[in-house]
């Protein structure tokens, strides 16, 4: 399970956390210009934009978890089990497989305008990646600095939502998110009136009481409500430090804690929470064992080359001694 969202204060910022119970070896990882993506179905797409984000890199392909383009157009793909259903490959569309999906679009797209027109035509095709990475059931986010839309494989074809709220968890299929919403209109940031019995005095006796029902369990739906709520009350400078410390905040709101979700023998956790200042293409991140944040910035790599370049995560905790 998983919960993205996209932030804007002076630049336009897009992360996410990754809930699993293990890793995949993931890594930041920076596509330059040059590399060539292979598709199963499509033509080779040789020359595109260069992206940053954070994939496994398997036999020199890199599987995206997220990323953002150099032009700030920015993908994440999130847990949709149960409800994603991948398509035969059919002659009239354009036929990716899933684990193509974010370079296909984030390779050729610089905003979701031509995403979309891109969109029109696709048919997510039942292809896995390999034996040890099979299908994942996934859906989308995409996102530029103006608005973000949601892209769901259902049984009844490809679903592309506009998504003002900038927030994507998991299940239930988006439209059910948004409704949901309208379930939670009386949260407010200040202090709430006493509406129950004019006649009686009823004062709030804790700071917070306006926002009182706010969903505090980990499931998607809850997780949805309260990173909204998070994100849209958020009060937060302009200056970078300001921004991605808020971003990370509003992250954290929806953070799972290892031992609260058990999944078999396992624990579902944060494995990774990440920032992109998508106008610079700056890729930040934390792990659930290491607090400190670590930049990577994309521009600072050479992009017109033709080999991938990984940045393994830092896992272990990074700790400013000061007296020692």
């Amino acid at each position: 399970m998983c919960t993205a969202v996209t932030f804007q204060t002076k630049a336009h910022y897009f992360g996410r956390n990754l809930d699993l119970e293990y890793h995949y070896q993931e890594a930041v990882t920076i596509t330059p210009r040059n590399f060539p993506f292979h598709f199963r179905n499509a033509n080779l797409l040789n020359k595109h934009y260069a992206l940053v984000g954070i994939a496994t890199v398997s036999e020199n392909y890199p599987l995206y978890y997220d990323a953002t383009n150099e032009t700030g157009l920015s993908m994440a793909a999130l847990n949709f089990p149960g409800n994603a259903i991948y398509q035969s490959v059919r002659d009239d569309k354009d036929n990716i497989a899933p684990f193509e999906f974010i370079p296909w679009i984030l390779g050729q797209c610089a905003n979701v305008d031509e995403a979309l027109a891109k969109l029109n035509q696709l048919n997510l095709a039942n292809i896995p990646f390999s034996k040890e990475y099979p299908l994942s059931p996934l859906h989308w986010i995409l996102a530029d600095r103006k608005r973000a839309i949601t892209i769901e494989p259902l049984e009844s074809g490809l679903k592309i939502y506009d998504n003002p709220v900038g927030v994507l968890t998991n299940n239930p299929t988006f439209d059910y998110h948004i409704h949901n919403l309208k379930n939670y209109l009386n949260l407010s940031r200040d202090e709430p009136e006493n509406r129950f019995a004019p006649q009686l005095t009823l004062k709030p006796f804790s700071r917070g009481m306006g926002a009182f029902g706010l969903p505090g369990d980990l499931s998607s739906p809850s997780r949805f409500i309260r990173a909204a709520f998070t994100k849209f009350n958020s009060v937060c400078g302009e200056s970078e430090s300001e921004s991605i410390s808020q971003f990370f905040h509003i992250l954290g709101a929806v953070a799972q804690q290892n031992g609260c979700v058990r999944v078999g023998e396992k624990f579902e956790k944060t494995v990774y929470s990440s920032c992109c200042n998508t106008d610079l293409g700056i890729y930040y991140y934390r792990t659930y064992e290491n607090s400190q944040i670590t930049a990577v910035d994309m521009h600072s790599e050479e992009l017109n080359g033709s080999s991938i370049i990984s940045y393994p995560l830092i896992i272990s905790q990074q700790i400013n001694n000061l007296n020692k």
